[in-house]
């Protein structure tokens, strides 16, 4: 295998560990074990647990943004926006494991600044994404005109990552977040089609 492949397997092998156990679970010796492979051909990709752990950090991210990419709804800036979120929800097991493991490493860049530093660089991605939306909705008569779409953004980031934690954990159904993320985007989006409040 040529190297990034064996560093994705690496990664895989410590994000199951995580979804497990968490970070508290993770080791050069018990990732090696995950991955079927001898610690000292973990430690030829990763010199520290900390650097693979960053590694995998940003593996999980790419991973997340492919899969949420392959499931945008094109028919509307609307459409777009609501299939990003709901997608980004764990409404299913390959995305509550995801969630599983993305509180692991938020609850870690508290206290770890390379973390912190990681998952920085990664949320501007989905303000931009939003707010270009919006604009693009408003340019089409499909948006409130006088909406600020920077500040949108901002709340439609904050609603993703606020109903993210109570349905992981079971406290809202799957129509109760879906029926929330439907409500906020009537506020933004006047358009009224096949995709709008229904669900699409």
């Amino acid at each position: 295998m040529d190297h990034e492949a064996r560093c994705a397997e690496i990664a895989e092998a410590l994000l199951r560990v995580v979804d497990r156990q968490g970070l508290e679970g993770v080791s050069l010796r018990s990732v090696a074990a995950e991955a079927g492979v001898s610690m000292g051909r973990v430690q030829h990709y990763f010199a520290t647990k900390d650097q693979m752990m960053t590694h995998a950090l940003i593996y999980v991210h790419r991973r997340i943004y492919r899969r949420v990419a392959a499931c945008l709804d094109p028919r509307s800036p609307r459409a777009l926006v609501r299939s990003a979120i709901i997608e980004m929800l764990p409404l299913d097991d390959e995305r509550r494991s995801e969630a599983r493991i993305a509180f692991a490493f938020l609850a870690r860049s508290g206290v770890d600044p390379v973390f912190a530093a990681t998952l920085r660089e990664g949320y501007p991605y989905h303000m931009v994404f939003f707010a270009q939306q919006i604009r693009l909705a408003q340019a089409a008569g499909e948006a409130h005109p006088g909406l600020d779409p920077e500040q949108e953004a901002v709340l439609l980031f904050a609603l993703t990552q606020g109903l993210v934690n109570p349905t992981l954990i079971g406290f809202h159904t799957e129509e109760t977040v879906t029926q929330a993320v439907d409500l906020h985007l009537d506020r933004i989006f006047t358009a009224v089609g096949p995709e709008a409040s229904t669900g699409g």
